[in-house]
């Protein structure tokens, strides 16, 4: 493999993930928040949003097609583009008479830009780094790319809650949101074309004729499914985040809540700020110490105590459904705590699906991973509005802890190499 020394690393990892983060921040997230602005049920809002998760499910189809055409870089550089594009639209169609319909077009078409963008850069990022360059930089790759969704929960929604009292306009002060956002896809899509480096093996393959392409296709998707314990390895990835998939939906809808029907009552630009500040540092805290300990112990070693430090702090949720706190310090400190949890335990969650994906066409093998990861988010964020809206906000957040009890069994059950993640000099 073509290695980059870690200076040159710098240059790219973490703007390549906040360029990633942020269109499935804008898809999944600020969504949930604009909707409920809209005055959309928690059912339907649940409902549609978690719909734009298909193209991340599916992109395994299209996967190979990218591992073999162009080159990851030529990916990166246009995806980024349409994505600038369908912010656009975004922008345009939020003040028409039926913005529920045509954003949703706009996101649809954000979403498959995204999820394109994502098999190339991860493709990119694992062609243009060692092994132990990989392990060492996943605390930081992950960090930007959870601190880009924050920077979309936070930071952006700061500025729409602020722009929504300057206007007094809500639809006029969320079409200028999008539009700032998409003037800056299209400076990170030029940033990219000049500081991306160029490896010698991300190369264009489409050399062969197409019969040739579909059975390496098929090939391929065949080769992810003949690996050992693979039933196994998709349960695992479907179930790892089985509460955490229903509480993400729900979580931003019970901060913004009324006190009367069961939420905390804040404002668009608290609920901005709640998760734009403690919850950016400890995050990026968790991501971070994650990789570290990772890289010194091995994935073996750490994958259940990162299991269970993602998984515990969703307890904070169900204090604060059950006490409903008006201190906004207090519910900074109880959604750092989560936060730094979920940086910490989302790391192993990535580094195992590297490891299943190593070898021949990891590429595609990993968008596989990602597109199973995604239905897991998927389907429970369907019905988690129905639920919700059925039992109460503390009922609901009894039943997500419950939730995170199958991916903590089956840890017990799935193989991983000791050696895995390990400094490569601890590993002599």
């Amino acid at each position: 493999m073509n290695s980059y020394s870690k200076t040159k690393g710098w240059s790219w990892v973490p703007s390549l993930y906040f360029a990633e983060g942020l269109p499935y921040a804008f898809v999944m997230i600020v969504s949930v928040v604009l909707y409920k602005k809209l005055n959309i049920s928690n059912t339907e809002i649940a409902l549609y949003t978690s719909w734009l998760y298909l193209p991340w499910v599916i992109k395994p189809l299209w996967s190979p097609f990218v591992d073999i055409i162009k080159t990851k870089r030529y990916w990166i550089v246009l995806t980024q583009l349409v994505i600038g594009a369908s912010l656009a639209g975004v922008a345009l169609t939020i003040p028409t008479t039926n913005a529920l319909q045509y954003t949703l077009v706009f996101f649809w078409l954000m979403a498959f830009s995204s999820s394109t963008h994502d098999i190339a850069a991860d493709g990119f990022y694992m062609l243009g780094l060692s092994s132990h360059d990989q392990s060492w930089f996943i605390g930081i790759r992950n960090t930007f790319y959870r601190f880009a969704i924050l920077f979309g929960q936070g930071i952006i929604v700061i500025i729409a809650g602020q722009l929504e009292n300057i206007t007094d306009n809500l639809k006029l002060a969320w079409s200028l949101v999008f539009g700032i956002l998409s003037g800056l896809f299209i400076i990170l899509a030029a940033y990219h074309k000049w500081a991306l480096p160029r490896p010698k093996n991300d190369q264009e393959e489409f050399n062969t004729a197409k019969e040739d392409i579909v059975k390496e296709y098929f090939e391929i998707i065949k080769a992810y499914f003949k690996k050992p314990q693979i039933l196994l390895i998709v349960l695992f990835i479907l179930l790892y985040r089985f509460g955490e998939a229903q509480l993400v939906k729900i979580a931003p809808l019970f901060m913004l809540d009324s006190y009367e029907s069961g939420g905390l009552g804040l404002s668009t630009s608290e609920y901005g700020f709640i998760y734009g500040t403690l919850g950016i540092a400890m995050l990026t805290l968790g991501g971070i110490v994650g990789g570290f300990f990772i890289a010194k112990n091995g994935l073996k070693y750490w994958i259940i105590w990162m299991a269970l430090a993602m998984k515990l702090p969703d307890l904070v949720y169900v204090y604060m459904a059950y006490s409903q706190p008006d201190n906004m310090t207090l519910i900074g400190i109880l959604v750092s705590i989560e936060q730094f949890g979920y940086g910490f335990g989302f790391t192993a969650y990535l580094l195992y699906m590297m490891m299943i994906s190593d070898g021949n066409h990891k590429t595609a093998h990993y968008a596989i991973c990602t597109g199973i990861m995604a239905l897991g988010m998927m389907i429970p964020g369907m019905f988690s509005g129905a639920i919700q809206e059925s039992v109460g906000y503390t009922s609901f957040f009894y039943w997500v802890m419950l939730s995170t009890i199958p991916g903590l069994i089956l840890i017990k059950f799935i193989s991983i190499d000791s050696n895995f993640g390990l400094n490569e000099d601890l590993k002599k």
